[in-house]
């Protein structure tokens, strides 16, 4: 079935009839709880990440301590950790060119 325009405009005030979006298998969707608790957890973490910093340079005595491993996995030799704003941001841009 064709992907749904996104319609802005308003007929004499009123909202426009929504029909049911039909997702297929492939798509993802995300509930409004889920993009919450992706909120907490991004927002703590940024917490977490500032009191680290703070600690690093003398600021906090007591605090998050960085856990660093003695013998690094060698099979996590190139990891490299997901930016969620940049992940967050390529589902939106996706999200809009599947609508459009």
């Amino acid at each position: 079935s064709p992907a749904q325009k996104l319609v802005f405009n308003r007929v004499n005030g009123k909202r426009p009839q929504v029909l049911p979006q039909h997702i297929s298998a492939s798509e993802e969707s995300y509930t409004l709880a889920h993009e919450e608790n992706v909120r907490f957890v991004y927002e703590a973490w940024q917490q977490v990440e500032q009191q680290l910093d703070g600690s690093q340079r003398g600021e906090n005595v007591c605090g998050p301590v960085q856990y660093v491993e003695k013998t690094p996995n060698p099979g996590l030799k190139n990891f490299v950790p997901i930016d969620l704003e940049e992940w967050w941001a390529q589902q939106f841009l996706a999200k809009i060119e599947n609508c459009s």
